[in-house]
């Protein structure tokens, strides 16, 4: 009996390991598409607004149609700064659907980053389910090294938001998008089931991976900068 319970098992462990190495495959691009959009002259996230941000959002690659025509889908991550001097958390696995992208930029593959600007936000990106626009406030965020000669009505969202098709970078207005905690992917990262809130609060230490995005956030602003 043990044999056929053996190679039951088979299937779902290498199912698991696949699984695994596609998240630290993701996790590896997001590091990737954050360090290359801060590193373009004069065309990156303000870093003023990247010191005062409580929580980052990078989804490298969200697909257009990939499941239904004219829907939105894509996978990322959150990580979030801690308020005793931690530093940026261990990355926690999200999913986004829907919403308004901005492919009119072109292309139909759109990186995307979102800052959590305060508390409030926070909270709320951390929820199982959190649908921008309904339940906060969000806004296209300003391009450029300096964000104080950006307009102010910008500052009074929670979250900021933009996107980058075919080398274009702009901000781009998320109402509409729902973002779900994937505590399946979490388990696959941390070997253990774990909810986005635990993870930014401490509960997993981050992977090889994982030290390399929080790495490219501390070379634009580490946490001695708020």
């Amino acid at each position: 009996m043990r044999i056929p319970l053996i190679l039951a098992a088979v299937p779902l462990l290498w199912q698991g390991v696949a699984r695994a190495e596609d998240v630290s495959q993701r996790l590896d691009a997001a590091a990737v598409t954050f360090s290359e959009i801060m590193a373009a002259p004069d065309k990156g996230i303000p870093e003023d607004l990247l010191d005062k941000a409580h929580c980052a959002v990078i989804v490298p690659g969200m697909k257009k149609g990939a499941f239904i025509v004219g829907a939105q889908y894509g996978k990322g991550f959150v990580t979030c700064r801690g308020k005793d001097d931690r530093g940026w958390s261990a990355p926690a696995a999200i999913r986004v659907e829907g919403g308004s992208f901005g492919f009119q930029i072109g292309g139909s593959e759109t990186d995307v980053i979102m800052l959590v600007m305060n508390d409030r936000g926070a909270k709320r990106m951390l929820e199982s389910q959190f649908t921008l626009g309904a339940e906060g406030e969000v806004a296209a965020g300003p391009v450029g090294r300096d964000a104080t000669a950006q307009t102010d009505g910008k500052f009074t969202a929670e979250i900021l938001s933009w996107s980058r098709s075919r080398g274009v970078f702009a901000g781009i207005s998320l109402k509409g998008a729902t973002l779900r905690q994937d505590t399946d992917d979490n388990e696959a990262l941390y070997g253990k089931r774990l909810e986005n809130r635990q993870i930014v609060a401490g509960a997993a230490k981050p992977t090889g991976p994982g030290r390399k995005l929080i790495a490219a956030l501390d070379r634009k602003s580490p946490q001695e900068h708020r």
